[in-house]
């Protein structure tokens, strides 16, 4: 009967959500609002479903796999160049929004320990907002971007020491001075101890042991799966929480060379248990026992919408960086986090915080979150608006700003398939001066090329735009995968791009040429050197 529940609770969870993208999609409203709002139309607007125990395990373990999920995004080739912003930057913004975050509990006369919780949530913004929506707005590479995402890394790992330390802090019959001590520093122990295990196993173990089933995208992603529940049944049996432990086995992985290749492959998984994640957390809101402590929700939002984008984008401004750039970088971060809401669960259980303080936390992390949605893909315009009445000249207009960032790539070719033939046109075409992008699902084969790499397979379609095709010269391949070279094809006709691909066989030929592609290599007869005269003498490359 239970397992029953449990597939009935998901199945109203997933219809729900459904539902509320479809008829919120209409007047343009975001996917994450949409799923919070499927939570409070299932939970305190019909009363169709409560905070079960199905319900919480499915959440629970939605909230692992979302935190894995996060630790995946931490490659710290993300903020190349941003870490010095990041690290002091997100140092500063969290003091100060604690320091005023903790003024404003205490003016509501909340005790020490609520306020302490309160302040901490109000400091830490959400990894999984600002990667979802930075990146469908294929801005997680931009300036802007770097730098909230390196703030978001040194969140993450203050977020990390709070959540040991509130672990360690055990239930809330635990009074004696000497035990919560002792809690505190066994649960740190084993932070440390999980976090060297993760560190030593990214650096002497994972590369070889992905390395030798890189190949296989099933396999790799079954193996990811398998590592992140390691770390988790290793934090359980430390006494931590599973979140911890999910997040650390992430880190781990983010840092080998297929990152990201290995973060595609997890997304649709992680896609689902985010819709689970926020339609639980819209279910377990209870909008009575906020609203009658409405000043104190108001004043939270403030604080976070407010307050914490204006430190961010004075941090980061004095730091060096322009006017327009420090301005996005708190827009990107004016929101609550997931973490917020785990570390309100902590306190609860630890009973340092009442049923009523988690209501409010939870309304106002649904305000801001929702608000910040609105803030993040509409960027550009608000940045427009905010030069034109003047606002940008209170920042100052020196430093480095989106225009002196890494320009965004085109004009370049990009080459599909590191074999011989691929390696020997990239390497003919990086000689005569073309900007190349190698594209291979074997990190070891990009290791010997030289200029831009980008690990995957270009039958997602996230990879070709993340290798930006639609802006490129040409595009060749090199591969001999039939159904994969056609589908390519058919990609650059729709998109207008010029494409040349290996007709690794003659009876191909015909097909490709009815594609409509710009070139059909056949490297039986042609050298490489004379396939890129080819292509010169067609027009396809300058």
């Amino acid at each position: 009967m239970t397992d029953f529940l449990i597939l009935q609770n998901l199945g109203f969870i997933l219809f729900a959500a459904a539902f509320m993208v479809l008829l919120l999609r209409l007047i343009r409203v975001p996917t994450l609002i949409a799923y919070m709002a499927a939570g409070l139309l299932l939970g305190p607007v019909t009363g169709l479903m409560t905070a079960s125990e199905p319900v919480e395990l499915i959440a629970e373990t939605g909230i692992a796999l979302l935190l894995f999920l996060v630790g995946l995004e931490l490659n710290l080739d993300h903020i190349r160049g941003v870490g010095r912003v990041a690290v002091i930057g997100g140092t500063v913004q969290i003091v100060l929004t604690a320091l005023i975050g903790g003024a404003v509990a205490m003016l509501f006369g909340l005790p020490a320990p609520q306020t302490a919780v309160v302040a901490l949530g109000m400091t830490f913004s959400s990894t999984v907002v600002v990667v979802k929506l930075l990146g469908q707005k294929r801005e997680l590479g931009s300036l802007h971007g770097r730098i909230g995402v390196g703030i978001l890394l040194v969140q993450d790992v203050a977020v990390i020491l709070a959540l040991t330390l509130f672990v360690g802090l055990g239930g809330p019959g635990d009074s004696d001075a000497g035990a919560i001590a002792a809690g505190v520093i066994k649960a740190f122990a084993g932070m440390a101890g999980l976090a060297v295990a993760a560190a030593l196993a990214a650096r002497y173990v994972l590369p070889r042991l992905f390395r030798s089933v890189e190949r296989s995208a099933d396999t790799v992603f079954i193996w990811s799966l398998a590592w992140c529940f390691l770390f988790i049944v290793a934090a359980e049996l430390a006494h931590l929480s599973v979140e911890l432990g999910a997040f650390i086995a992430g880190v781990s992985l983010a840092q080998l060379e297929f990152s990201e290749s290995l973060r595609r492959r997890v997304q649709p998984i992680v896609n689902f248990f985010l819709a689970v994640f926020f339609v639980s957390l819209g279910l377990q809101t209870q909008p009575g026992a906020a609203l009658d402590m409405w000043p104190l929700v108001l004043a939270i939002c403030v604080v976070v919408l407010l307050v914490k984008p204006v430190i961010i984008m004075v941090t980061v401004n004095r730091l060096g960086y322009g006017a327009r750039s420090s301005f996005r970088a708190g827009l990107v971060l004016a929101q609550m986090s997931e973490f917020s809401f785990i570390l309100c669960g902590l306190a609860l259980s630890a009973g340092m915080l009442g049923p009523e303080m988690m209501s409010v936390i939870t309304v106002a992390g649904f305000i801001t979150i929702s608000a910040s949605a609105y803030l993040i893909l509409d960027g550009d315009g608000l940045v427009e608006r905010a030069e034109a009445r003047g606002l940008l000249r209170l920042l100052g207009g020196r430093g480095i700003d989106e225009e002196d960032a890494d320009p965004v790539l085109s004009g370049h070719v990009i080459v599909v398939g590191m074999n011989t033939l691929g390696s020997r046109l990239a390497a003919l075409l990086t000689d005569k001066g073309e900007t190349v992008l190698a594209i291979d699902s074997d990190a070891g084969k990009l290791n010997r090329v030289r200029g831009r790499t980008l690990v995957g397979t270009v039958d997602d379609l996230a990879v070709l735009e993340e290798a930006g095709y639609k802006r490129a010269l040409l595009v060749m391949s090199a591969l001999q995968i039939e159904d994969t070279n056609n589908l390519l094809a058919h990609r650059c006709r729709r998109a207008g791009v010029p494409a040349a691909i290996h007709a690794f066989d003659t009876s191909l030929i015909d097909e490709l040429v009815d594609i409509g592609v710009a070139r059909v290599i056949v490297s039986k007869h042609d050298g490489t050197r004379e396939i890129a005269e080819r292509m010169r003498a067609a027009g396809v490359l300058d």
